[in-house]
């Protein structure tokens, strides 16, 4: 690098948002996921001495996968190279891959190659890295904010150590801020800055875990706000409530987040706690959520995990999808909270969706049998002459609209549906308890 190009990377830094001119460029300096990078730990040693094989981070935004990456550019010795997947193609990978056979076979030098985003790479070109990655060739390090097990292909998968990243603790993201603050050469420690205490408390709360939108916010308030007659800028919660207006959810509608929390959403029906229910909810309904995909999934708790306990449940899920299908958002939240909350309530019961599983094993598995001549169609012309229906004793012929008769001739002994004491579910089981005497 010459004289020109050291002094425009040094102007570059100098402009770069707050968040990136924090960015830590040493494990010393790294704040949070001490599960993973915390001293004596494996990817610390690898680091550390300069052993790494390839690797995945995956985790939410801001919570330190690209500053790992860089952690290991500034350490290596192996040649760092760094592409997006969002913006490189094929044509960019053939280039790295022929620098990096060159640059081994001429220098014994690795190249460690960091994917930003490798999760918008496709299956082909995630297949042109596999023989490198397998031979050596390439370290890969990719980094992605989405489940790698969805996203990356098994071969990929095998070669690569994942290290899951978790959203920071309150306590990190102070200590990211303070840092912020008093930090002269790459934050703002050169000014005086007065940060209210509830305004700190009002973006680490805020930031989600997330420490690049807790620096913006800082960031943003501070160019903002002018300095008083001293020279002070002070920062209180209302300036901080504009500069951080809605909280920023880890929430990809295609990702684990959209899984996890409906998962959560519907294990809190089924496990009768309504506030749990609209907590989840909420959180969905605040992310932009389809509706009627929620509102699809309370119709399926409501069958599923309610059935016969209260066969209301699903008279109010599926009227409540209508209603949110009539009137849209915002207003569809209150449907949606009504049946979320009712099922949740609720008795519970799963002997039909037990039922028909254990039906459908029998039918998969076994030998299918006809429809019994009793039973079978007679309603057109010609059936009587073949037989169909002979024999059907019709129910309502006969006192309490019951007669005994064989519905499963072969399997006469089968219970499909084992009503429980639940509910409405308790009137079934005693009515078919009286049949059967």
């Amino acid at each position: 690098m010459d004289l020109f190009e050291y002094s425009r990377e040094k102007q570059l830094k100098k402009s770069a948002p707050l968040a990136e001119r924090m960015r830590p460029s040493t494990l010393e300096e790294f704040v949070g996921q001490e599960e993973v990078i915390g001293r004596g730990k494996l990817l610390y040693r690898a680091i550390k001495t300069d052993r790494l094989s390839s690797i995945i981070f995956y985790g939410p935004p801001g919570t330190g996968k690209t500053t790992l990456a860089n952690i290991i550019a500034n350490s290596t010795k192996s040649h760092f190279t760094k592409i997006n997947a969002v913006i490189s193609g094929k044509e960019e990978i053939k280039k790295i891959i022929k620098e990096a056979k060159e640059r081994l076979g001429m220098y014994g030098q690795r190249t460690v190659l960091f994917i930003d985003e490798i999760h918008r790479f496709n299956k082909s070109q995630q297949d042109a890295l596999l023989p490198y990655v397998e031979d050596g060739t390439l370290i890969l390090i990719g980094s992605t904010t989405q489940n790698p097990y969805f996203e990356i292909i098994s071969p990929l998968l095998s070669r690569s150590r994942i290290f899951e990243l978790k959203p920071l603790t309150e306590d990190e993201i102070r200590s990211i801020l303070e840092r912020a603050l008093k930090d002269k050469d790459r934050g703002l420690g050169n000014h005086k800055v007065k940060l209210d205490e509830d305004a700190i408390q009002h973006i680490i709360r805020n930031s989600n875990g997330d420490a690049r939108v807790a620096l913006n916010a800082l960031e943003l308030a501070f160019l903002t706000t002018p300095p008083d007659v001293n020279g002070t800028i002070h920062i209180n919660l209302s300036i901080v409530e504009e500069s951080i207006q809605k909280k920023v959810l880890t929430y990809d509608k295609d990702g684990d987040e959209h899984y996890d929390t409906i998962s959560a959403f519907i294990k809190s029906m089924r496990g009768s706690d309504p506030d749990a229910t609209l907590y989840w909810l909420a959180k969905m309904i605040y992310a932009g959520e389809d509706p009627m995909f929620i509102a699809r999934r309370i119709i399926i708790c409501a069958s599923e995990d309610v059935g016969n306990a209260d066969p209301n449940a699903l008279n109010i899920a599926v009227s409540a999808a209508k209603a949110v299908e009539l009137i849209g958002m915002p207003e569809g939240k209150i449907p949606l909270a009504h049946a979320a909350v009712y099922i949740a309530c609720a008795p519970k019961s799963n002997s039909c969706y037990e039922g028909i599983n254990r039906a459908l094993k029998d039918i998969e598995d076994n030998r299918v049998y006809p429809v019994p001549e009793h039973l079978q169609d007679a309603c057109y012309y010609g059936a009587k002459k073949l037989g169909r229906g002979k024999g059907y004793k019709y129910p309502h012929n006969y006192e309490n609209n019951y007669v005994e008769q064989d519905y499963l001739p072969k399997l006469k002994h089968k219970r499909y549906y084992n009503p429980t004491s639940n509910g409405y579910e308790k009137i079934i089981q005693k009515r078919l308890q009286e049949l059967k005497k």
